[in-house]
């Protein structure tokens, strides 16, 4: 006799299984906007898209599928390795467009800083989940050494918008795993007063020949080109000036499925990648744009149900740092490409088209599933 394990009509719910219903429909959602958008921005492109789809798919089942405990048990492996890898392309990597991100290992080219993403909060939650019950004041101080190293290593390649997206995973671990506001609160006045003293003495610091300190030359000019697009039309901000003016002629319902002018008079830079925002909301119009913030507020809110459900400590960091992942990819993306924040190369969550950002993003998603998948065993 077979065994029903073996039973080809148990199949399908041998394989969704381990899936979260609620988060698939979401991710499904959401790449269906992709999809539609991308015919109109780019239909040569499906193929490849399918394809990246099917392989982010797959690593989000077998995340899905490998319980919490398993995944602590990896967090310090991989940090490390994700750690030796960036030293090596700051040794050994390739440089292309005068950046050197990229390691070469033979059978592929790799991108290690992407690796950060989801190794950090891994190893973060795992630091904190050992310290738990005896946490001190400097527990956050290693743990903020633990951020920096990889973030330092991944700006001096230089890339700034997967440092920024490595330390906020970061910070998410140290925020919910109690870092005290009166360690945040320097940081965030600081923040906030440089962020004003820029934009008041803009016309001054912006001046040919003066330094910024820590930053370098095409940084400042995008900083510099966000104050004032028209100070560069043809150049750095040639980018910002046709999204705006994409988003703004979309109006309430958009130019329709195929019919935006920026997008197919080839005004509209990177429309496939970065800045596919723009191609959705000059043919959907804002109606386009709320469908897609509210498929997003319920991503965030689906994976912080699921933190606030989690058994353990770990889980819990784990779950909240990566939800607002999610967050901050679509706010700074959805930033840039409105003219609010520098452009930093950040794509949109799964509507960007991207191999490695959609598999890396469905990876965060699998592990999401797996935490709420296990969240009654005790110790998972």
């Amino acid at each position: 006799m077979i065994d029903s394990r073996f039973d080809p009509r148990k199949w399908p719910g041998y394989l969704l299984a381990p899936l979260d219903g609620p988060l698939l429909v979401i991710v499904l959602l959401l790449l269906g906007f992709a999809t539609v958008v991308m015919v109109s921005a780019s239909p040569e492109r499906l193929g490849t898209l399918a394809l990246n789809i099917g392989v982010a798919f797959a690593v989000m089942w077998v995340a899905a599928s490998i319980p919490p405990q398993r995944m602590m048990s990896i967090a310090l492996p991989l940090y490390v390795l994700g750690v030796l890898l960036l030293v090596g392309v700051a040794l050994f990597g390739d440089v292309s467009k005068g950046a050197r991100r990229w390691l070469n290992i033979g059978v592929a080219r790799i991108q290690p800083s992407e690796l950060m993403k989801i190794s950090m909060p891994l190893m973060l939650a795992w630091y904190f989940q050992l310290r738990e019950g005896a946490l001190r004041v400097r527990d956050f101080f290693v743990a903020a050494g633990l951020l920096l190293l990889p973030v330092g290593l991944i700006a001096k390649q230089p890339d700034l918008g997967t440092a920024l997206l490595v330390a906020a995973a970061g910070f998410y671990v140290l925020f919910f795993a109690g870092l005290a506001w009166r360690l945040i609160l320097p940081v965030a006045i600081v923040g906030i007063a440089g962020i004003v003293a820029i934009v008041a003495m803009g016309d001054t610091i912006c001046q040919p020949g003066v330094d910024w300190p820590g930053m370098r030359e095409y940084q400042k000019h995008r900083v510099c080109t966000l104050l004032d697009p028209t100070s560069d039309p043809l150049g750095k901000g040639f980018h910002i000036i046709q999204s705006t003016i994409a988003i703004g002629s979309g109006g309430v319902l958009g130019k329709g499925w195929g019919h935006g002018t920026q997008t197919h008079l080839d005004f509209l830079p990177e429309r496939h990648t970065d800045f596919i925002f723009a191609v959705l909301t000059e043919e959907f119009g804002l109606a386009g744009a709320i469908v897609l913030v509210l498929l997003y507020i319920c991503l965030i809110f689906r994976g912080l149900f699921i933190a606030a459900g989690a058994p353990t400590l770990f889980s819990r960091l784990l779950a909240g740092a990566l939800t607002l992942i999610f967050f901050t990819y679509a706010f700074v993306n959805m930033g840039m490409v409105s003219g609010i924040l520098p452009v930093v190369g950040v794509p949109l969550p799964f509507v960007s088209y991207g191999g490695t950002a959609l598999v890396t993003l469905c990876l965060g998603v699998g592990m999401l599933m797996s935490i709420q998948r296990h969240r009654r065993r005790v110790g998972a």
